[in-house]
Formats: structure tokens, C-alpha cells, sequence
């Protein structure tokens, strides 16, 4: 395996080049819309929560710290996805400093570890908001009687689960972008 990495040239160079810089170019966008609407709406459940008063849930405090670990995760994906479309104009141009293909497979290898974190950091704090809600809902006193404000269940919560939901998706095309590319160039 290190014998084939070690070789200068690329598979079909110029192909890998124009996929590199596609798949570059789409998850890059891909990414960045889906962080942006994943910071957008996690910033509005931030700032709907009510200052001053104690936390309804621990276990929702926990989510939101996941949440904010994996959209850092995302952010660094963006810049690899980024990085993607700066390599594949290296390999495209005249110029005798052009990345070999051992430098490449360390850059999807990173971008593939960033992807798999941010997927499990986001996986967790989707389960953990699910667990939290659960939970409120069973505590909720059964029949029809009127709940108290402090029993129900929060809109933000749920909207928190649909922002780790979104930040997985965009963690799991990281990881199919990444293996994708990675199992190209270390292919005989």
C-alpha cells in the first residue's frame, strides 16, 4: 500500500483533477449552506432560551456543546472542501511543484477523520436531545389536564434535534466525499 502511495503519478491524472475540484467544489457549498442554516437556527435557540433562569435540562446543555463542537467540525470541513479545488488547480497547471499522490491521501485521511468526529459529536447530541425529550414527555402527567410551562416540552429542543440532524448530513457527505476520493487515488 505505501509502494503505490509512494508513486508520483495519479491515477488518470487530469480526471482525478476535474472530479477532485467537482466534488470540491460541491461539498463545499453543500457544507456551507448547511452550517450556515445549522448556525442560524442554533443561534435562535441560544437566544430564545430564557436568561436568567436555571436550565430546564442538563441533558440538553450537554446537546447544545455537542452541536457547537460539530459545527466546528463542519467549519474545518468547509476548509478542506476548499483545499480540494485549490489541489486540482495544482494538478491542472504547468508547474513542477504539484502535489504527489501520498500528499493527497493524507489530505482526504484528515478530511475524512475531521468528517467521521463531527459525525459522531453531532450523532450524540442527536441522541441526546431525543433522550431529553423523551424523558419530559414521560414525566408529563397523563389525561386531560393543563400542563405547566415548566412540564412542557420546548419548540427549541426539537429544533435542536433538526439542527444535529442537518449537521449529520452534512458530516456523512463529508465522509462518502472523502472515502470516495480516497479510494480512487490508492487504487492500483
Amino acid at each position: 500500500m505505501q509502494n503505490k502511495l509512494n508513486s508520483p503519478n495519479l491515477p488518470d491524472k487530469g480526471k482525478f483533477a476535474g472530479v477532485l475540484r467537482l466534488l470540491g467544489q460541491i461539498s463545499y457549498w453543500i457544507h456551507l449552506i448547511l452550517g450556515a442554516v445549522s448556525a442560524l437556527i442554533l443561534g435562535l435557540i441560544l437566544f430564545s432560551r430564557k436568561l436568567g433562569t436555571p436550565a430546564n435540562s442538563t441533558a440538553i446543555n450537554i446537546s447544545i456543546f455537542l452541536t457547537i463542537a460539530s459545527l466546528v467540525a463542519l467549519g474545518i470541513r468547509i476548509f478542506f472542501a476548499w483545499r480540494y479545488g485549490r489541489i486540482a488547480k495544482q494538478l491542472q497547471s504547468a508547474t513542477p511543484m504539484q502535489p504527489n499522490r501520498l500528499e493527497i491521501a493524507n489530505l482526504l485521511r484528515i478530511a475524512l477523520t475531521v468528517s467521521l468526529t463531527g459525525l459522531i459529536l453531532a450523532f450524540l447530541a442527536s441522541e441526546t436531545t431525543v433522550i431529553s425529550i423523551i424523558a419530559q414527555a414521560i414525566a408529563q402527567p397523563q389525561g386531560p389536564r393543563v400542563y405547566e410551562q415548566q412540564q412542557a416540552i420546548e419548540t427549541a429542543d426539537l429544533f435542536l434535534d433538526f439542527v444535529n440532524v442537518t449537521i449529520l448530513g452534512a458530516h456523512a457527505l463529508g465522509t462518502i466525499n472523502s472515502l470516495g476520493l480516497l479510494n480512487w487515488i490508492t487504487r492500483d
